[in-house]
């Protein structure tokens, strides 16, 4: 009987054989040393602007810390008080409902609804139309919001503003009469671009012979939207609502044109916190104030991000 052997197999000078299907640990090449060298200077910036200023905030928020007085020289810690004292504040929960009145007018209703209309209006416009109010739109997102509130000022003055001259309606006070809502359509205008920009995107991934598709089958402009265009966008649409609404809560761009006035009818969070800690020297409280802000971020994040696993999951 012969027996056949298989040749041996062939070895190329300063190549090493492959002797299994295990990725490599290193994809990049970098080693860890040079790999951990990269990391380190994110990792030092994501300390010393966040991590540490959070460990203060709460730090500070179980203290009577101050700015000015006894109490900040030598702060004593004082436990739970500064919370509980601002849940039993009518000042701080009438903050709240403003602010979730300014969220729900200013992002979830204005900045997304707005920025859905204006990036379907244009979806299928290739000329210098798009452009010019694509220009517009982002010129209003990218000014310096010390520039936005200086121009809403003078749009909504009473003597002399361009709103009250346009509608022929003299000496009407936008910003005291309506404080909420001068300053909710003044952050709509400021933060459409980025809702505008998303949705856009978005909408590049609806194929175009669907929407033509059910247009012939009789299908209105609602019906399209409803059965075709969302279902597609559903993840855009929850992650811009996600973002606008986290900026939106922490927005202190509305202190510029109302200061939370008057009588604190558009003080929201952001701008009451800087009234205790600031101006009224009570960082301790202040900080507490914040870390409770925080929470309600925590969860507002997580309700969109069940929103988002529960699509994953549909689909």
């Amino acid at each position: 009987m012969v027996q056949v052997t298989s040749p041996p197999d062939e070895v190329v000078e300063g190549v090493r054989p492959v002797t299994g299907a295990s990725p490599a640990p290193d994809a990049a090449g970098l080693g860890r040393a040079r790999a951990t060298g990269f990391l380190v200077p994110a990792m030092v910036l994501i300390l010393v602007f966040l991590v540490v200023p959070a460990a203060w905030t709460i730090y500070l928020g179980v203290t009577n810390y101050r700015l000015t007085g006894l109490a900040a020289a030598h702060p004593e810690v004082v436990g739970l008080d500064n919370y509980t004292q601002a849940l039993g504040d009518e000042r701080f929960r009438t903050s709240l409902l403003l602010t979730l009145q300014f969220v729900l007018g200013s992002a979830v209703i204005g900045q997304a609804g707005l920025g859905f209309a204006i990036a379907f209006a244009l979806r299928d416009r290739r000329g210098p139309l798009r452009r010019v109010v694509e220009g517009f739109v982002l010129l209003s997102w990218i000014l310096p919001s010390s520039v936005v509130a200086f121009l809403w000022i003078a749009l909504l003055d009473r003597d002399a503003g361009t709103l009250n001259a346009l509608l022929g309606i003299p000496g009407t006070a936008w910003l005291l009469d309506h404080p909420m809502l001068s300053i909710i359509v003044f952050n709509t205008w400021r933060g459409t671009a980025f809702s505008m920009m998303l949705y856009a995107a978005a909408l590049e991934n609806v194929p175009r012979s669907h929407l033509e598709t059910a247009r012939l089958a009789g299908a209105s402009t609602w019906q399209q939207l409803r059965d075709v265009v969302f279902p597609r966008i559903r993840g855009h649409v929850l992650t811009n609502l996600l973002l606008i609404s986290l900026w939106t809560f922490n927005d202190f761009a509305p202190f510029l044109i109302t200061a939370g006035g008057p009588e604190q009818r558009s003080e929201i969070l952001p701008v009451y916190v800087y009234k205790v800690a600031l101006s009224g020297g009570e960082l301790g409280f202040g900080a507490a104030i914040s870390f409770i802000m925080l929470l309600i971020n925590l969860v507002i994040a997580l309700v969109y991000l069940r929103m988002l696993g529960r699509r994953k999951e549909a689909a």
